[in-house]
């Protein structure tokens, strides 16, 4: 059995314990800097561009 005061210490952790913490960070900061904020352009952009070509060949909303 382990020591109980020990668990979740990180000088328990062995050196594939370290390169996956390792790897799991930098996959964290990929996602969050450079992810999420591309696909958040690109999504909005996205949406911005079919309404403005909607208006382009249906005209512009109103009661006409």
């Amino acid at each position: 059995m382990s020591d109980p005061d020990s668990v979740g210490r990180d000088e328990n952790l062995g050196p594939d314990a370290e390169s996956k913490k390792s790897v799991e960070r930098n996959t964290f900061i990929f996602l969050t800097v450079f992810l999420f904020p591309i696909l958040s352009v690109i999504i909005v952009g996205s949406y911005g561009f079919i309404v403005w070509m909607s208006h382009i060949i249906y005209g512009p909303p109103g009661g006409h």
